[in-house]
């Protein structure tokens, strides 16, 4: 397992260890919370003076605190695990060739994951329909931060434009721009790239001290995260006073979305990729992988279901131990098409729920950050949360929009991750298949 996996994974349960509530509970008591308190506002005190000094002077600049604790940490948290996750699949000489077939494969696959939960999302729209009207009016209480965000989201280069933009001219200023996360992500896999063609004592110091600043970064956000159950309920409450019981309504409909596209890339994808490259009949794969299926829905962590999909694809999937283990290992952080899918599904309802047209151009550019995201978010719970908040940043829509989405994000993330483990277990039958040898293991496999 990587440095970055297993410090990643050992933060995780150490932070679990400290409270004595679960952090998802904590955050659905705080969605709850500010969802009834909200909804009791909208029907009895929605003009009352009170509430717009409770709105603007104590929930609303507590929401702002969490969001830009988590700004400031994103964007170096991705940067190392970007550069951590490329360099490493170089780390072994021998399994070069694997990991440039792991790497088109990732990327292939990721695309597909995402244009198909972009599609779902643009013909069912669940979260159209709102009242533009209240949506603009929330969009416009905005100051500071927030308003910044919206003007820049407008002013975003289209068409060519905004393929020219992606390669950066000033690294400085990219990092200090929310809306150029595109270009910080491309020159994070350019120096990756870099340190898996560099093998000298040197790019092996700096390699570490990139997977040391994804440890501190990481016990970082994990900090700023448990702060998430008080900003939940402060951004719940201001919405559930402005949009009342129609936010209930868009909210199923939005679960409803990401449950079906998860379930196209699950059951109609995986599926064909199985059957054509994988050389392996899609029911006995899944009866196989069962067990592991079972433990990433369960514990919600791709890093945390590791040692159970390498087993299964040892003992179930008879894969080659060489091949399954670096496609595992490296796949548990960069092959997550379920949390990039989430991601796109995401930025796309709360852009129609706010009434946000998002051209094609916008939504490429939002496909092709999940893709990266996917590649550069760690696999541990809610870990995608940040990229999100960055995503809708980028294409102008009010960060504190993700707190729609909190209360149901625990659900959706047992799903997303399942699909994740499931998604990185059809990567490693696939290049495994293609291997000089795979065709010997596959056939001592035991018959499904």
């Amino acid at each position: 397992m990587p440095a970055t996996e297993q410090g990643a994974e050992k933060l995780m349960q150490e932070s679990v260890k400290k409270r004595g509530l679960e952090l998802q509970w904590q955050m659905l008591i705080g969605f709850m919370v500010g969802l009834v308190l909200g909804l009791i506002v909208y029907t009895t005190q929605q003009d009352a003076r009170w509430v717009e000094i409770v709105t603007t002077y104590v929930t609303q600049p507590i929401g702002q605190i969490f969001l830009r604790l988590l700004f400031m940490l994103v964007i170096p948290l991705l940067f190392s695990a970007l550069v951590v996750g490329i360099s490493e699949m170089g780390e072994v000489r021998s399994l070069k060739r694997v990991g440039l077939r792991t790497l088109a494969y990732t990327v292939i696959v990721s695309s597909i994951a995402v244009a198909v939960s972009l599609a779902v999302v643009n013909i069912l729209k669940p979260g159209a329909g709102v009242d533009r009207a209240a949506a603009n009016a929330m969009l416009e209480e905005s100051a500071g931060r927030a308003g910044e965000i919206v003007q820049a989201g407008a002013e975003q280069p289209s068409g060519i434009d905004a393929f020219v933009t992606i390669i950066p001219n000033n690294l400085v200023e990219a990092l200090g721009s929310n809306s150029a996360i595109l270009s910080v992500m491309f020159f994070a896999l350019f120096f990756g790239i870099g340190l898996l063609l560099t093998d000298t004592p040197n790019s092996r110091v700096l390699q570490r001290g990139f997977e040391g600043l994804f440890d501190v970064t990481m016990r970082l956000i994990l900090i700023v995260i448990r702060l998430a159950p008080i900003a939940v309920a402060c951004f719940m409450f201001n919405l559930a006073a402005l949009f009342g019981w129609e936010l209930l309504i868009r909210l199923s409909a939005y679960v409803g979305v990401v449950l079906l596209a998860l379930a196209i890339q699950m059951f109609v994808v995986f599926p064909i990729l199985l059957s054509t490259l994988g050389k392996k009949n899609p029911l006995a794969f899944f009866r196989e992988t069962q067990e592991a299926s079972l433990m990433a829905f369960s514990t919600a962590s791709s890093n945390a279901t590791l040692p159970t999909a390498l087993r299964v694809a040892d003992e179930k999937l008879h894969l080659p131990r060489r091949v399954s283990r670096f496609v595992l290992t490296i796949g548990a952080t960069a092959n997550q098409n379920g949390t990039a899918m989430f991601e796109g599904v995401t930025v796309i309802f709360l852009a129609q729920f706010f009434g946000i047209e998002l051209s094609l151009g916008q939504q490429v550019m939002v496909m092709l950050v999940c893709i990266l995201g996917g590649i550069g978010t760690a696999g541990v719970p809610a870990g995608s949360l940040p990229v999100v908040a960055l995503i809708l940043a980028m294409v102008g829509i009010r960060p504190e929009a993700i707190a729609l989405v909190l209360g149901v994000d625990r659900f959706l993330d047992m799903c997303r991750t399942t699909l994740n483990v499931v998604g990185d277990l059809v990567a490693a039958q696939v290049i495994s298949s293609a291997e000089p040898e795979a065709e010997v293991v596959i056939e001592g496999a035991q018959p499904a």
